[in-house]
């Protein structure tokens, strides 16, 4: 049996591979805690936790690492973190905005709330600005129909939003506010 198939000893090596200096210390990064995570069967979903804990997504350099520990071909790994939502590929705000378009935000005007987010933001859902301040999602409920139309940042729910409530939220949070005075 291969040793590397339950991440038995492998050299994932020091020399990185080629690339400007921000990759360079990106995959360095990424080694450090792939080569101090966990191995053996089992440790596919907790090491692609902890890679995107310390690092803050799933860089492409991740998956070949990982590959190299546990043995397991890097089309497997990738198949395990595009299938759940919980990994992220790409760099993520500091902020994620979570913009419900579930029914009752729909009827109360949830489409013009993410409208005027993407205006506000200049991204599109799925995408991060380009400071790695924001990052937008439109979700289908977020569950506090009651105070619909809503959305989420990072742990704090904006309720009764109007375009240009939602709009200073996110400016206050731009220039360094909590988003909760631009909300009342």
């Amino acid at each position: 049996m291969d040793a590397r198939k339950w991440g038995g000893p492998v050299s994932l090596g020091s020399r990185p591979r080629a690339g400007t200096e921000a990759d360079m210390a990106l995959e360095a990064r990424v080694r450090e805690v792939v080569v101090s995570g966990p191995s053996g069967p089992g440790a596919l979903i907790p090491l692609l936790q902890l890679v995107q804990e310390k690092v803050g997504h799933l860089p492409r350099v991740s998956l070949s690492l990982i590959s190299e520990k546990l043995g397991l071909p890097e089309s497997r790994i990738y198949g395990v973190a595009t299938f759940y939502a919980q990994f992220h590929m790409k760099p993520r705000g500091k902020y994620v905005v979570r913009v419900c378009q579930g029914t009752a935000c729909h009827v109360r005007g949830g489409k013009t709330i993410l409208e005027a987010v993407e205006e506000q933001l200049g991204v599109k859902p799925g995408d991060t600005t380009p400071d790695l301040l924001f990052t937008l999602e439109r979700v289908a409920c977020l569950g506090a129909c009651g105070l619909a139309p809503t959305m989420i940042i990072n742990d704090d729910t904006y309720g009764r939003l109007t375009p240009v409530k939602a709009q200073k939220i996110l400016a206050s949070l731009a220039e360094g506010g909590t988003g909760t005075t631009a909300a009342s």
